[in-house]
């Protein structure tokens, strides 16, 4: 039976207000719907204090922006973003059109079909989120999106350099400084400037993330995401210095970020919590770390590996660390995660930043049924037949008048029965001029 060392806080602090959120993304889509750029240009002065003669920025306004940006910075984007797409080209050369002949002239094809537009949102806020370029742009392009066009907001009213610099260098088609609810529903819907697209990728506060979920439907979407979380699973050989480090790197994300600690030893799991404490009052981002942690942080016990494995897979957590002596046993015990980080030479951050798998994954649970973005997310798996043997169509014709009429469909039935009747040896139950059944 499990052992709590920490639970969640019974309050947490600051929840988000879904209500309030839902009701407030309702009314900006409307507006936008309505008004278009009028009304972007209304909430991005409420909301960012940004108002340009243009959202969209000029070839020249990017290369001048690129051109203020350190060029190490230039040359870690273009690293990072070397090991995204060379991944992504591995996945997209695993997914194959295929045709196969299931019954003399009976032919059956797959194809995998690039969306033709994309809106790549990359959040701001607070941080310059440069990495969410890497993930959405790149794997689209390498799906081979067309057009893709990006959104970022301004940071406190300030060009993040960086993120415009990953953006092009990503291959973005179009780049606008625009965020927040008003980027979304201008992606969806369109507007006289903003060409709607066909699906939004990328992860954002809970108003973006309410404002993708409205928006499902009238186009696609990666994913439902919400806040960062991550769940270490570790046993006696594991550092809990290094545990506690990694908890707290995704605690900063912001202060509703899940940090939990599955470990096989109660002194692996009190080490880590005094860790945790002395570590936290001196990060930079402590205001968002030490809320995480103390309302939703937790350290479970448990008797054995086998049943770490098992209380990992029911959190079904977003990103799922293992810290064991063996720690690729993971792959063939748990089912039910976002991403394994496999090692004490692994990392979260890895995953988020440089390493070259996505970080747009599934969190809530999500991970039950779905996995992250990845370059099949961007690809429509689409389906094709053909019939070129009389005798094939024939057979076909006389079984799909019979199951047709299973289910009642008569109309189904008779385009089955044509055939087997032009094709084969089979006579019309019902009359070609009047329809009526003889």
């Amino acid at each position: 039976m499990p052992e709590y060392l920490k639970r969640p806080s019974s309050i947490q602090q600051g929840q988000v207000d879904h209500a309030e959120v839902r009701e407030r993304v309702t009314e900006i889509i409307a507006e936008v719907r309505e008004r278009g750029d009028a009304a972007v240009r209304e909430y991005s002065t409420k909301f960012d204090s940004w108002s340009p003669d243009s959202f969209r920025l000029s070839a020249e306004e990017v290369r001048r922006i690129v051109a203020d940006v350190p060029e190490q910075v230039l040359t870690d984007i273009r690293f990072v973003q070397d090991q995204v797409r060379g991944f992504a080209e591995h996945q997209r050369a695993s997914m194959r059109d295929i045709e196969v002949e299931t019954l003399p002239g009976v032919r059956l094809g797959q194809r995998h079909i690039p969306v033709s537009a994309v809106g790549a949102y990359v959040p701001g806020g607070r941080y310059p989120l440069t990495a969410s370029a890497h993930m959405t742009i790149v794997t689209a392009k390498v799906a081979g999106v067309s057009r893709v066009v990006a959104c970022t907001p301004p940071i406190r009213g300030e060009v993040p350099s960086a993120t415009i610099a990953a953006m092009h260098l990503a291959g973005a088609d179009e780049i606008y400084l625009l965020g927040g609810v008003q980027a979304m529903a201008a992606l969806a819907v369109g507007t006289e400037t903003m060409s709607s697209v066909d699906m939004i990728a990328g992860p954002g506060n809970a108003y973006v993330a309410e404002a993708k979920r409205q928006l499902f439907g009238e186009v696609g979407i990666d994913l439902f995401a919400g806040p960062t979380e991550i769940l270490i699973v570790a046993d006696h050989t594991a550092d809990p210095f290094v545990v506690a480090v990694d908890l707290l790197s995704q605690a900063e994300h912001g202060p509703d970020s899940p940090a939990v600690l599955v470990a096989t030893s109660a002194e692996l799991g009190r080490a880590v919590h005094e860790h945790v404490e002395r570590l936290l009052p001196g990060m930079p981002t402590n205001d968002f770390a030490g809320p995480a942690w103390r309302d939703y942080g937790e350290i479970v016990v448990v008797d054995s590996l086998a049943e770490a494995f098992t209380v990992a897979d029911d959190y079904a957590s977003e990103h799922v660390q293992i810290l064991t002596e063996n720690p690729r046993q993971a792959l063939d015990k748990m089912t039910q995660y976002g991403a394994l980080f496999l090692g004490e030479g692994t990392c979260v951050s890895y995953g988020d930043k440089v390493i070259g798998t996505n970080h747009v994954l599934p969190t809530k649970g999500a991970a039950r049924y779905t996995g992250g973005l990845w370059v099949g997310k961007y690809l429509k798996t689409v389906t094709y037949q053909e019939v070129t043997d009389q005798e094939a169509s024939a057979r076909l014709g006389e079984i799909c008048g019979r199951a047709s009429r299973v289910e009642l469909f008569e109309g189904h039935a008779r385009s089955g029965d044509v055939r087997a009747a032009k094709y084969g040896a089979a006579e019309l139950d019902w009359a070609p001029e009047t329809g009526a059944r003889g």
